[in-house]
C-alpha cells in the first residue's frame, strides 16, 4: 500500500525582515510575519503528515504542496520529523507575482525523479499605450520511477477565483494543455497523477471535461467527484464548502493488475487539523484570518488516495 497526498499550505515564506520603515511592503504580505511565526508554521505543517502517518501507519510516498514560497522553507520542512531529511525536492520558482510556487516531496527511498519541468504560462493583457503580460503559478511536471514502473505527475495551483471570476479563461487554457499533455502519455499507455488546487470543484464543466479525450473515451478517473457529492470538502468561503483541492488518476490505476491500484480517496480531516472556534467547526485551524494571526495550520485540510500495490 501507499499513500499520495496534496496539500495547499496557506501562504508558507521565509520570515520578513525587519522593515526600514513601517510602511514598507514585506515580502510574505502578511502582518508581522517573523521567525518564531514562521518556525511555528513548519512545525505545524510537519505535524499534519505526522498524523498522516499516525492514522494510515505511512507516510505518503508522494506529497504535492501549493502555496510555497522559495525552496529554503522545503529544505527546512523535510528536514523535520517526520520526514528527517529522508524526502527530496522537486521544486523552481514561477512567476507569480505573490512568488507562491507548487512543489512535490517525495520518498528517496522508494522514488527516482528521471526528470523534471516547470511549465509556465503568459497571459497578455492588452492596454491601448502598450502591450505586457501577466503570470501565474508554473504547473510542475515530473518524470518518476517508482520500482519498475514509470508515473508521471503534474502538480497545479490554478488561478483563483475573484473579482467575478475574470480567471477562469486562464484556468481554462491550462487545464487544456495540461490535458493535452495528459493526452500524448495515456494514448501510449502511462500512469498519470494530476493533483492540485484547481479553484474549481470537481463537478465544474472544467474539471469533467478533462477526464475525457477528444473522442469522448474517459482517460482520467476523479474520487473526489464522489467525495464531493456526500459533502467532503477541504476548504470553505463564507458559508460554502469547497472542494477546489483533488488528486485525480489516469485509468490505468483502475485496474487490478497495475502495480498500484486505487483503493481509497479522502479529506483528511483530523480534528487536531480543524478550527478550535465553535462558529467554524469542522473547518480547517488557518495561520490567519485576514490580517489576525491565528497560529494555525493552513484553510485547507490535505487531501490523499491510498494505492494498493500488487
Amino acid at each position: 500500500m501507499e499513500l499520495l497526498s496534496f496539500y495547499n499550505v496557506e501562504n508558507l515564506f521565509l520570515p520578513d525582515p525587519s522593515p526600514r520603515h513601517k510602511l514598507d511592503p514585506t515580502n510574505s504580505g502578511l502582518r508581522n510575519w517573523d521567525e518564531r511565526k514562521y518556525k511555528n508554521k513548519l512545525f505545524k505543517i510537519a505535524h499534519v503528515f505526522q498524523l498522516m502517518q499516525e492514522k494510515n501507519g505511512m507516510l505518503p510516498f508522494i506529497i504535492g504542496l501549493s502555496e510555497v514560497s522559495g525552496r529554503k522553507v522545503l529544505e527546512d520542512l523535510v528536514q523535520m520529523s517526520p520526514f528527517n531529511s529522508e524526502y527530496g525536492i522537486v521544486h523552481y520558482n514561477s512567476m507569480d507575482e505573490r512568488k507562491v510556487d507548487v512543489a512535490m516531496l517525495y520518498d528517496k527511498k522508494k522514488v527516482e525523479v528521471v526528470d523534471s519541468e516547470a511549465i509556465t504560462f503568459f497571459f497578455e493583457i492588452e492596454n491601448k499605450n502598450t502591450e505586457y503580460y501577466d503570470t501565474t503559478r508554473d504547473v510542475l511536471y515530473s518524470k518518476l520511477k517508482y520500482e519498475n514502473e514509470i508515473i508521471h505527475v503534474f502538480i497545479a495551483h490554478l488561478p483563483s477565483k475573484r473579482e467575478k471570476d475574470v480567471n477562469k479563461p486562464k484556468r481554462i487554457f491550462i487545464l487544456n494543455e495540461i490535458q493535452r499533455r495528459i493526452l500524448d502519455i495515456v494514448n501510449v499507455g502511462g500512469n498519470v497523477i494530476l493533483c492540485g488546487d484547481f479553484n474549481e470543484n470537481p463537478d465544474d464543466e472544467n474539471l469533467e471535461k478533462i477526464l475525457y479525450d477528444n473522442s469522448h473515451g474517459k482517460v482520467l478517473n476523479n474520487p473526489f467527484q464522489q467525495l464531493f457529492s456526500t459533502g467532503n470538502y477541504s476548504t470553505f468561503h463564507y458559508k460554502s464548502g469547497l472542494l477546489f483541492d483533488q488528486i485525480i488518476l489516469s485509468e490505468s490505476f483502475f485496474k487490478k493488475d497495475n502495480m498500484l491500484s486505487f483503493q481509497n480517496a479522502e479529506v483528511f480531516r483530523s480534528e487536531k487539523i480543524s478550527s478550535r472556534d465553535k462558529r467554524f467547526e469542522g473547518r480547517p485551524f488557518r495561520t490567519y484570518s485576514g490580517t489576525r494571526y491565528l497560529g494555525g495550520y493552513s484553510d485547507h485540510f490535505p487531501v490523499f488516495v491510498t494505492l494498493g500495490k500488487v
